[in-house]
C-alpha cells in the first residue's frame, strides 16, 4: 500500500508499506515452515524407530534367537530393521539443530543443553545399532558353545543403550519443556505435559536398568506430548509472539 502525504514544501511524497508487509509474511512463512520441519521430524522418528524396533524385536525376542537369524532372510530383516533405527540418528540430530535458533532466542543454556543431550542420546542409540548389527555375523556360529549366551548380551546391550539415551534425552527435554512454558512458545497446558511426561520417563528408564519392567507404562506421560506437539507444530505452528522473541544470556 502506498500513502499520499504533502510535504511542507507543498509537494507530495509517497510512503510505502509494503516492505514492513512482506517481512512480515516472511517471518510467518520462516515460523510455519519451521514449525512443520521439527513436527514432521518428531513423526517421523517414532515411525522409523518404532518399524525398525519392531522388525528386531521380532527375531531376537525368542530364546534361540540365533538359529533363526541364521537363515539369509531372517538377517536381511535384521539388518533393515537396525537400518531403520539407525536412521533416528540423523532425524533427532535434525530436531536439535532446528529448534536450536529458536531457543537461542530466549536461553542460550537451553538451546545447547537440548542439541547436547540429543547428541549424546544418539551416541548411545547407535551404540546399541552396532551391538544388534554384531548378530549377524553371530548366528553363522549358532551352533558353537557360548554364541547364543553372547547374542543375549549383544541384545541386552542394544536395550541398555536405548535406556540410557531416553533418559539422557529425556533430561534434556525437562529443560526444553521449562523454556517452552516460560515463553509460551506453546499452549502451556502441552508444555505442562512434557514436565510431568519427562521426568517420568527418566524414572522408568532408571528402572529399566535396574531391571524392574515398568518402563514402557511409564513412558505413556511423555508419549502424549511428542505425539500432540507435532501435530500442534504442524497446524499451528509456535505463536507467532513468542517465535520473535530476544536472545537472553
Amino acid at each position: 500500500m502506498i500513502d499520499t502525504k504533502l510535504t511542507t514544501n507543498g509537494r507530495v511524497s509517497t510512503e510505502s508499506h509494503t516492505p514492513a508487509k512482506a517481512k512480515s509474511l516472511d517471518l510467518a512463512g520462516s515460523r510455519m515452515t519451521y514449525s512443520r520441519l521439527i513436527g514432521a521430524l518428531f513423526l517421523v522418528g517414532f515411525l522409523t524407530y518404532g518399524v525398525g524396533s519392531g522388525l528386531v524385536t521380532s527375531l531376537v525376542g525368542g530364546s534361540n534367537f540365533l538359529s533363526t537369524i541364521a537363515a539369509a532372510a531372517s538377517q536381511t530383516i535384521l539388518v533393515i530393521g537396525a537400518f531403520l533405527m539407525f536412521l533416528n540418528t540423523g532425524v533427532d540430530v535434525a530436531k536439535g539443530v532446528l529448534f536450536f535458533p529458536i531457543l537461542e532466542k530466549h536461553s542460550k543454556r537451553t538451546a545447547l543443553a537440548y542439541l547436547a543431550t540429543m547428541i549424546v542420546e544418539v551416541v548411545l542409540l547407535s551404540i546399541g545399532v552396532l551391538a544388534l548389527l554384531l548378530i549377524v555375523p553371530l548366528a553363522k556360529h549358532a551352533g558353537e558353545a557360548g554364541a547364543q549366551t553372547l547374542g543375549s548380551i549383544l541384545v541386552q546391550t542394544n536395550a541398555t543403550a536405548y535406556q540410557m539415551g531416553e533418559m539422557a534425552v529425556g533430561v534434556g527435554a525437562v529443560f526444553l519443556c521449562l523454556l517452552l512454558f516460560r515463553t509460551q512458545l506453546i499452549p502451556r497446558w502441552l508444555a505442562i505435559s512434557g514436565l510431568i511426561g519427562y521426568p517420568v520417563l527418566v524414572a522408568g528408564t532408571i528402572a529399566e536398568i535396574f531391571g524392574l519392567h515398568i518402563g514402557l507404562y511409564l513412558t505413556i506421560p511423555g508419549f502424549f506430548f511428542e505425539l500432540v506437539l507435532p501435530f500442534w507444530l504442524f497446524f499451528k505452528g509456535f505463536q507467532p509472539e513468542a517465535y520473535q522473541g530476544q536472545p537472553t544470556v
